[in-house]
């Protein structure tokens, strides 16, 4: 079942929980922006024979209140990396989208600043709480990404801590008695900044973005891109989209025959907007008698949850209100799938070397679980 909450817009609520690790802040959360005009597809049946009406009322109709109930008092987890150069407003940017103080910056304010010898990895997380659904947000930064003159590998502990999340799920969900609700670390969306030079991609965003495409969600953005004229960006995002199709790097979200037509139109219609031209800004500004979001320039004011102004509107839109259940049922479904996929054939054929090609297997359930992964992996294009 697929289940699509509607949530009204309310006050935000202060709720602290405790959380494992990393070390976690509560947070409130603001909900006043308009919504991308997006159709949402509906929930479709396979035809298993003709329908029968009850002649009077049974009561199943409320499962989905039932599975309703569960899952908000379980609450959602979401996980975010956070991949670009230093200075292009990776924390501003995840600060606007969910309208809250969650990442302080990165960068170095002072030249007596050490400048980072290697790409590091900063997890934190919060529990956004809105309307009475509660969202443990996990944002991996990486700061120390592609500042040095010699970047070759700093690419390495990203891909490292993204396949290290996919290693410590499986090996949970391998025990003999696992825990009834496994704690989810796996990477749901990299979100990979791009630095507006109005040319094309450099040679290491080439490189990092097909490496990190095989492992997780890549969303591509065009940081700070208020530096471009509307002319050169849409010049711009169209080399990108060149770029990608010629070095055949898969973006999010992805072709898939099980969807239906409107979802299908909508994954287009995103597909035509990506790379997202983003703008970010924590700062309330007054235009017009309103208070927005917004940079104030010399030359005039640019809201950022404006459309005519940048794409930022499209970007929080598409990782909330439209495919945030989809971006973690993609990484389970696709990337974690084949890794698993990966790390059971290594194991069988570890198990095979041990005791011999006439060995008995793994076991009777991980020979079918192996064949049943690899089977999808390779529908999957992996």
């Amino acid at each position: 079942l697929r289940l699509v909450f509607l949530v009204q817009r309310a006050s935000p609520v202060f709720i602290p929980l405790p959380i494992a690790s990393p070390p976690t802040t509560p947070v409130t959360r603001s909900a006043h922006a308009p919504q991308i005009q997006i159709p949402m597809a509906a929930a479709t049946m396979s035809a298993g024979g003709p329908s029968v009406f009850p002649k009077s009322h049974v009561g199943f109709d409320s499962i989905t209140n039932q599975i309703e109930n569960k899952l908000l008092k379980r609450g959602f987890q979401f996980n975010v990396i956070c991949v670009g150069q230093t200075g292009l407003g990776k924390s501003t940017l995840i600060n606007t989208i969910f309208a809250s103080h969650l990442v302080d910056s990165k960068g170095r304010f002072t030249p007596s600043e050490n400048i980072r010898s290697t790409t590091e990895i900063h997890p934190v997380t919060h529990i956004i709480e809105e309307n009475g659904v509660r969202l443990r947000l996990n944002i991996v930064d990486t700061p120390g990404y592609g500042d040095l003159v010699n970047n070759d590998r700093c690419w390495d502990p990203i891909v490292k801590y993204i396949k290290d999340q996919h290693s410590a799920y499986l090996r949970k969900e391998l025990t003999a008695q696992r825990e009834r609700y496994i704690q989810d670390t796996r990477i749901h969306c990299c979100l990979y900044f791009i630095s507006p030079t109005g040319h094309a991609l450099k040679p290491i965003d080439i490189v990092v973005l097909k490496k990190l495409s095989e492992t997780v969600n890549v969303v591509p953005v065009i940081a700070k891109s208020d530096s471009l004229t509307l002319e050169e960006r849409k010049m711009f995002k169209d080399r990108i989209k060149e770029e990608f199709a010629f070095h055949n790097i898969r973006m999010y979200p992805y072709d898939n025959e099980e969807y239906d037509s409107e979802e299908s139109a909508m994954n287009s219609q995103i597909k035509s907007i990506i790379p997202f031209a983003v703008v970010g800004s924590e700062r309330n500004i007054n235009v017009d008698g309103k208070v927005v979001r917004g940079r104030q320039n010399r030359w005039g004011t640019i809201n950022v949850e404006d459309e005519r102004h940048c794409e930022f509107v499209y970007l929080r839109d598409f990782l909330t209100r439209t495919h945030l259940q989809d971006l973690i049922e993609t990484t389970s479904q696709i990337h974690y799938e084949s890794f698993r996929a990966k790390q059971l054939l290594a194991l069988k054929e570890s198990s095979a070397q041990v005791h011999g090609q006439g060995s008995r297997p793994i076991s009777p359930s991980a020979d079918r679980e192996l064949s049943r992964q690899s089977q999808r992996g390779a529908m999957n294009g992996y």
